[in-house]
């Protein structure tokens, strides 16, 4: 007979393999679903199922760690915890491809082919996405490595950005496939994004992203994954290379790779002759702009592999690939007259008003012009014949005048204004600075109402009004500043047109779940010039409470990470003002939270004060992440760089041999993870 125990650990065994299980069901079919979702465009269930699916499986993942797995479709969330980039050499460069910008150019590339060959061939054509390139490496099945482009030799290891994007399979499917390969592509902002994105940065005052494929890459160079989930990058799929690829054409590869899961462009095509190319040609160059994603042109590549060893390379471009480029779409209208608008942050934005006119298939009637340096560089004059493009670009710009249609019956030059538009304050322009800005930001109705808005927002203090509101607030004297918001009563609120009790009760409601917001929050949404969320979280994490930052040096204030000499000035410069002291003092009575709280508190401490960090290669006992993060917690200070201001690395697995050589060189100190915790404890006993 059994006795007790072993008839325990029976069950217990029986119990976590069954949760081992249910853990693996669960993550395949999430798999299945994003794969269903995301890459064929045909959902099986709605969102809310699927969150239910993700949040069961989360929540099984917290409770059993040692199940735990890098890959898991609950990892594509991203961490909010900063880290480096390491760099990684290409296996196989990623060499740039020849330009072309007309018919002549693709014949000639046509018939130099046939005359290198000299035997049937075929071409596939393809779109050319406008994003950044990616190198996706797959080890057994799953992805091992996301790399950049970089200088073409080597790139950035940028695969915990790259794993919030759903459309790029962590795990492959259905059959077969090399130990390893690589498949390479474009990350995409598609112009839906793009736009909410834009629209968002311009409600914060922040500089929009003057295209998608600027929106991808800066995005895929975050320091923090949770951004770049939040930004539903997409990825198109076009090149595999490798060792023992499942066919011997570039077409029939790609075929092949759409049936393990990857998000393969259904538009490309297999040419026999070239007439078929320029149908092709001639076809997207008007197609495209109902595409989803940005294209700039077509790519033109040999299909047979055998046929590419042929042709081989250039020293910078394959011999059997070629990019034809699509022209920028151009119109001509006439410009009407500049506006000036200003902004939350007193910035001066001038915008063209243009007679309308029809743009890739949109009608535009305005225009930015950025800053007075752009203004002065293209001559304008009231009623001038212009030229608008948008090119890859959602935003329409003046890239030109036409000065030969320019007549006596043209307008006055167009000069940049000197004093704000809104009250009248003479307008300043900081040294290295291209923006000119209204420093009345006290007594200047936009930058007033526009300071409450930020406030407000989802993002910062997260109270349940929106611009309308908040106009109505300003123009009844009610919201003058942040602090008035606390201050307002029920009764003068269904005083207002369009308030009734409902609306008055969720504003009141709003305004007090509000001082539950933690203290990172509060601070961003102090509207400090330069202060954005990131930057927010590391000066409350630096200096625990507004208090403290309020008193902070130059000095102390650029030695927090992300924190430079602009925006330590910007800091330095809010609080010096008596009035913005005494809003914090106002907030801080109506009970918002300004420090971090006690359970952050205690779980900080001075242990590595003074000391710097590099954190370099892989671990097993925490990742990266969480070492930065203990490395900031107990008072230390992280570095992406090895100087002689380093005192350790903390180096794992993998660590990046150029480190490596300049620690012995300069003679840093390089510890292991049970060096460092070990420093940790040993401290803790002291």
């Amino acid at each position: 007979m059994f006795d007790f125990c072993t008839i325990f650990a029976y069950v217990i065994e029986k119990v976590m393999k069954d949760i081992e299980v249910k853990i693996k069901e669960l993550r395949d079919e999430l798999e299945r679903l994003n794969y269903k979702y995301y890459v064929l465009s045909a959902p099986e269930i709605s969102d809310r199922e699927f969150d239910d699916k993700m949040k069961e499986l989360q929540t099984l993942e917290c409770q059993y760690p040692e199940y735990a797995d890098p890959l898991s479709p609950t990892q594509r969330v991203g961490s909010d915890i900063s880290k480096e980039f390491e760099q990684v050499e290409h296996q196989y460069p990623m060499l740039s491809l020849g330009n072309t910008y007309s018919d002549g150019e693709i014949r000639d590339f046509y018939e130099r082919t046939a005359r290198a060959l000299n035997e049937p061939f075929d071409v596939v054509v393809e779109l050319k996405y406008d994003g950044a390139s990616i190198s996706l490496v797959y080890e057994n099945g799953r992805l091992a490595r996301a790399i950049t482009r970089g200088d073409g030799t080597r790139g950035d290891d940028v695969t915990a950005n790259v794993k919030t994007i759903r459309s790029i399979p962590l795990t492959l499917r259905n059959g077969a496939c090399p130990d390893k390969f690589e498949i390479r592509g474009e990350i995409l902002l598609p112009w839906a994004e793009f736009e909410r994105i834009n629209k968002e940065r311009a409600g914060q005052e922040e500089q929009l992203f003057a295209n998608p494929r600027n929106a991808a890459s800066g995005t895929l160079k975050q320091q923090n994954p949770s951004i770049v989930a939040s930004r539903r990058l997409d990825a198109y799929l076009y090149y595999m290379l490798g060792e023992n690829l499942p066919s011997d054409t570039h077409f029939g590869n790609l075929e092949t790779a759409r049936s393990w899961g990857f998000k393969i462009p259904e538009v490309i095509r297999v040419c026999s002759n070239i007439q078929e190319i320029f149908d092709y040609i001639k076809y997207w160059d008007t197609e495209r702009r109902n595409m989803p994603v940005a294209t700039d042109g077509i790519v033109l590549k040999v299909n047979s592999l055998r046929q590419q060893r042929l042709l081989g390379f250039t020293a910078k471009n394959p011999r059997w690939a070629i990019a034809y480029k699509f022209q920028a779409e151009k119109v001509e209208t006439h410009l009407l007259s500049v506006a000036f608008q200003v902004g939350r942050t007193g910035i001066i934005t001038p915008v063209a008003n243009l007679a309308p006119v029809l743009l890739s298939g949109t009608v535009v009637k305005r225009a930015s012009l950025h800053n007075a340096d752009i203004i002065d560089e293209l001559d304008l004059h009231t009623g001038d014949s212009v030229y608008v493009e948008k090119g890859g670009e959602i935003i329409p710009k003046i890239v030109g005048v036409n000065k030969e249609a320019r007549s006596m019956l043209v307008g006055d030059k167009v000069g940049f204004i000197t004093h704000c538009p809104e009250c009248g304050a003479a307008l300043i322009r900081m040294e290295g600075e291209s923006a000119h800005y209204c420093p009345n930001e006290w007594e200047c109705a936009p930058q007033i109402k526009g300071k409450i808005e930020h406030f407000v927002s989802r993002r910062a203090m997260d109270i349940n009004i929106g611009p309308e509101t908040v106009e109505d607030l300003y123009n009844a004297g009610y919201a003058r500043n942040a602090s008035d918001l606390y201050t307002v009563k029920y009764a003068d609120l269904i005083r207002l047109e369009r308030w009734g009790e409902k609306s008055a009760g969720n504003y009141l409601e709003s305004v007090e779940e509000s001082k539950n917001v933690p203290f990172e929050r509060v601070l961003f949404a102090l509207g400090i010039r330069f202060v954005g969320e990131t930057v927010a979280k590391r000066l409350a994490m630096a200096f625990v409470s507004c208090d403290r930052l309020e008193q902070a040096s130059l000095e102390e204030l650029t030695a927090v990470a992300e924190v430079g000499e602009s925006i330590a000035g910007s800091v330095v410069g809010y609080f010096a003002e008596e009035r913005n002291r005494n809003l914090v003092r106002l907030l801080k009575e109506y009970g918002l939270n300004m420090q971090i709280s006690e359970q952050l508190q205690t779980s900080r401490s001075d242990k590595l004060k003074g000391l710097t960090f590099v954190i370099s290669g892989s671990f097993e006992r925490h990742s990266r992440d969480d070492y930065k993060a203990m490395i900031e917690q107990h008072g230390g200070k992280n570095s992406g760089s090895v100087s002689g201001k380093t005192d350790y690395i903390l180096a794992g697995d993998n660590m990046g041999p150029a480190k490596l050589d300049k620690a012995r060189k300069l003679g840093v100190s390089i510890i292991n993870e049970a060096d460092f915790l070990k420093l940790i404890n040993d401290n803790d006993s002291n």
